[in-house]
């Protein structure tokens, strides 16, 4: 390249000659997406920008050319003569120098372009080479023309890299919302989503919410996950999948039995009290518990049963109480009688 052909690489990316590698790759990502031939179909000053701004990338990305750039001004190349890749010429009938020969009408969208990069240069074969406008490192030892600069892209690609574009949020539901399920409408990072929460979701349910996490600069989306979160309930708590309740009754239901009401998800259910039942013991109400998500099936509900006293007698039950005491046979501390250390 000549003296009189000599390109301000700086200014093409609109940057300063002190800017960092961050503000040019910022300022490369841009341009790139701007003036991509897929953003400006049959515009052929766009695609010579597109050269440009690509070439003007790959020398001030490199901290050695970049510097010899700095140092030498337009006649960098002659002081680096360098035979190939940038320094070198076109061979005859072949690309351009620099490299940006390209045949762009291989990719169906920008978003594949991207994805040809980010697979890695050193799987191509050599006319994958040729169509961007070098040739196979085994064959002539040049430098492929994006060689050490669109790597810097794979932060965008979470397949890459592992960054996700996916997000994650917590959403609080009654205990009434989860079991019938409910639709709600969020506000997450500033975006509206409206989502169908099925029956059956529960504290640690997950549910993904498609193509509303995360927006990169190339038209990617990643999906939203929704954290379910239950709000304590005054009656119902979970064993597992089961529900679980705990039912007062007093003391003359606990020895004699009795017949009793108990809420369920959908209503209240007589339950029969075994006479001689002990306190914290368990009934099982059968397909009474939650739904499950998956099948609707409904686990069981069991009910704790815990004996109560009252709390206030009248003169009549304190009598009674009493006449209970003094004729009560069975003592129910004996096994204790004779143990110690």
């Amino acid at each position: 390249m000549a003296a009189t052909d000599f390109k301000d690489y700086y200014s093409i990316l609109g940057v300063s000659k002190t800017a960092s590698a961050d503000e040019i790759k910022k300022a490369f990502r841009r341009l790139a997406r701007q003036y991509h031939p897929d953003m400006n179909p049959g515009d052929r000053n766009a695609e010579a920008r597109f050269k440009e701004v690509s070439e003007a990338y790959e020398i001030l990305s490199d901290p050695d050319k970049r510097k010899q750039y700095d140092r030498f001004g337009q006649y960098w190349k002659q002081a680096g003569n360098s035979s190939g890749g940038w320094g070198g010429a076109a061979p005859q009938g072949g690309p351009t120098p620099g490299g940006f020969d390209f045949d762009f009408s291989q990719y169906a969208d920008f978003d594949e372009f991207i994805e040809s990069l980010l697979g890695g240069m050193g799987g191509r074969t050599r006319s994958q080479w040729s169509s961007y406008g070098g040739t196979s490192p085994k064959s002539s030892g040049r430098s492929p023309g994006f060689s050490g600069g669109f790597e810097d892209f794979a932060g965008y690609n979470r397949r890459s890299t592992g960054v996700s574009l996916d997000q994650e949020a917590t959403l609080s539901l009654s205990f009434a919302e989860a079991f019938h399920g409910v639709q709600k409408r969020l506000n997450v990072s500033g975006q509206k989503v409206s989502v169908r929460i099925p029956p059956g979701a529960k504290t640690g349910s997950r549910v993904r919410v498609k193509g509303k996490g995360k927006k990169d600069g190339y038209g990617r989306q990643g999906d939203l996950y929704l954290n379910i979160e239950l709000k304590p309930h005054q009656f119902f708590h979970f064993d597992g999948d089961n529900l679980v309740c705990d039912v007062p009754i007093s003391p003359d239901e606990a020895v004699l039995g009795a017949k009793i009401d108990v809420p369920t998800p959908d209503g209240t259910v007589t339950v029969s009290i075994p006479a001689g039942v002990r306190s914290g013991q368990m009934l099982r109400l059968r397909g009474k518990g939650w739904r499950l998500p998956k099948s609707g099936a409904r686990t069981d509900q069991l009910v704790k049963v815990e004996i109560t006293p009252p709390s206030h007698l009248s003169d009549e039950e304190r009598q009674l109480y009493e006449r209970l005491r003094d004729c009560r046979q069975e003592n129910p501390r004996k096994t204790l009688e004779h143990l110690g250390l």
